[in-house]
């Protein structure tokens, strides 16, 4: 698998991920759009974790680089 699967298009001034594009899919979504799938389940390799009382999503912990948000 060439490539990361999920890239961060837009971040806010202070740094936190706010839009992301699914590079196999070609579908942007939005932080809140990007949660609400990782919660479907649709995105395995991404949890969820409350930063500043937001939901937000991060890489699930592992040696591969093709699933770090970036």
């Amino acid at each position: 698998m060439g490539g990361k699967r999920v890239s961060v298009t837009k971040e806010s001034s202070s740094g936190r991920n706010e839009r992301f594009r699914d590079n196999k899919t070609d579908k942007n979504m939005t932080r809140t759009d990007f949660v609400s799938e990782i919660k479907k389940g649709n995105y395995e390799s991404y949890h969820i974790r409350k930063i500043d009382g937001k939901d937000t999503p991060v890489s699930n912990p592992d040696k591969s680089e093709s699933n770090n948000l970036g």
